[in-house]
């Protein structure tokens, strides 16, 4: 080989391949990704944690693809030198306008790698307002979203984006955020997720930063009137109603009269308690100090340790307001309301009590539980045509509320409005909660302080409202000073 020859091929630059050219393309369109996502997502008014999966995660892989395959052109031109430099002949890119064929091909390059670079950012500004989105977020992971995503669709707030509870606004939770999205993803590859999804209580965001951008605190509520239908489970499935007016009132004197269950928002009093497990169901300690600055200190007996050796949390809504997007329903509580709708005959003998049996038993997935489910019932009243109808709804019921495959119910869930099924407001009004000398406590038992009965029973004892309340009248007989999660748990009365 010539002297000339020798050194025309050592000058050839390796890049100069359609190979190279091309991983350059994907890498720059990579490039240009990343800067359109982050910059989407710098201005955005809340952040998502999957967005930062995208930046942080998807772009650079794509990035180093574009990288490995110009490295592979490169070698490969390597190997195309050599061989010219043995004497063999080797044609290099060599682009000469003057030649219609090359100007063609330059051009349709050109023109594909402009497609390129347009599709990309076109393809990134649909990515960020997808990852935006509640479909992404309950169906990027489904069967571990599930859950989540079903109750969600069933809640009030159905149409907040999930974003604006789980992350808010702030450069700190922006920052959480990333981090928390990157780790989610890694959970899903390698099958390390939790069954069930454990509820983020540790790292929630105050509700003032959250919740109160939206529900006004200060608004005096009043009374609301409710009314609650309940089933029995004996063979006529017996109403039995109970017609309530909650005291929800407020806690802010310029909207109205201070009191009801809305006294405890951290308006004019501060409520602060230390919880003894992560669900924040075992409280031992309250502490409340008024508008006035007095501090009263409560105890729950046993609890003789220093406060100080504590997280001391201060109350605010999500505290009883625990399920406000993802609620999974009681089978009682949901087999009375399809029955009350007329969805369920309760002319059909002791339905409710089968309804709700078949709804308690453990099944291994959704798909076997439909078939337990139409079994059971069949095996129940199999001369009765009114079933399939029942079936039809007791299925439903389960798809809605129940999640085998990933362990979620409403047992695994705490819900502590109200008091029936869990603690709730018994986790302070329980009477166990004492000041230290011993003279006052915090109430309990005393249902006219958060609600009145106006009236209950069935017929023309719904008729007959009582404004200054009636005791409540348990329809199984005098239950004395027990509570009503001590029987009740969601099913069938224990």
């Amino acid at each position: 080989m010539s002297e000339t020859t020798s050194q025309s091929a050592s000058q050839v630059s390796l890049f100069r391949n359609w190979i190279s050219l091309t991983g350059l393309i994907v890498a720059l369109a990579s490039l240009l990704a990343f800067a359109l996502l982050f910059l989407f997502d710098t201005l955005a008014h809340f952040s998502n944690p999957y967005m930062g999966v995208m930046i942080y995660m998807v772009t650079p892989t794509f990035l180093v693809l574009g990288v490995l395959v110009g490295i592979g052109g490169v070698l490969l031109e390597r190997r195309g030198l050599r061989r010219v430099a043995a004497g063999e002949k080797q044609a290099f890119l060599l682009i000469d306008l003057s030649r219609p064929r090359h100007r063609r091909i330059l051009g349709g390059f050109v023109v594909a790698a402009l497609f390129f670079f347009l599709f990309t950012a076109f393809a990134s500004y649909q990515a960020y307002h997808f990852t935006e989105s509640v479909q992404f977020c309950g169906h990027a992971c489904h069967m571990v979203m599930k859950p989540e995503l079903t109750t969600y669709e069933h809640s009030p707030h159905a149409r907040v984006a999930c974003t604006s509870c789980h992350i808010g606004s702030g450069a700190t939770w922006f920052v959480r955020s990333k981090l928390s999205g990157a780790y989610q993803v890694y959970a899903v590859l390698a099958n390390k997720y939790p069954r069930p999804v454990p509820t983020p209580i540790k790292n929630l965001r105050p509700a003032q930063e959250t919740c109160e951008q939206c529900h006004w605190p200060k608004a005096f509520v009043g009374n609301l009137d409710r009314v609650y239908a309940h089933f029995l489970t004996d063979a006529s499935n017996t109403p039995y109603t109970v017609r309530l007016s909650l005291k929800v009132g407020g806690a802010d004197p310029s909207h109205g009269p201070v009191g009801g269950i809305h006294w405890h928002m951290n308006v004019a009093n501060k409520i602060e308690y230390i919880a003894a497990d992560k669900e924040r169901q075992t409280i031992p300690w309250v502490r409340a100090t008024d508008s006035q600055s007095v501090v009263t200190e409560f105890r729950s007996t046993g609890f003789t340790n220093d406060p100080s050796q504590y997280v001391i949390r201060r109350m605010d809504c999500m505290d009883c307001h625990n399920r406000p997007a993802h609620k999974y329903g009681k089978p009682d509580s949901v087999v009375d309301l399809a029955i009350a709708l007329g969805r369920i005959d309760r002319a059909i003998p002791s339905v409710k009590s089968n309804a709700v049996a078949v709804l308690l038993q453990s099944y291994p997935t959704q798909q076997r539980a439909m078939e337990g489910i139409a079994t059971q019932l069949i095996g129940q009243y199999p001369n009765d045509p009114r079933i399939r109808l029942v079936i039809d709804i007791v299925q439903q019921i389960y798809r809605d509320n129940m999640f085998p495959e990933m362990k979620a119910s409403w047992r695994n869930y705490p819900d502590n409005i109200g008091h029936k099924d869990w603690y709730g407001c018994f986790r302070c009004h329980d009477g166990e909660h004492k000041t230290a000398d011993k003279k006052n406590s915090i109430k309990a038992n005393d249902c006219n302080a958060c609600h009145l009965i106006l009236a209950q029973g069935r017929g023309a004892e719904l008729q007959k409202l009582t404004p200054e309340g009636q005791p409540f009248a348990h329809p199984g007989g005098d239950i004395g000073e027990m509570k009503c999660h001590d029987c009740h748990f969601g099913g069938l009365v224990q």
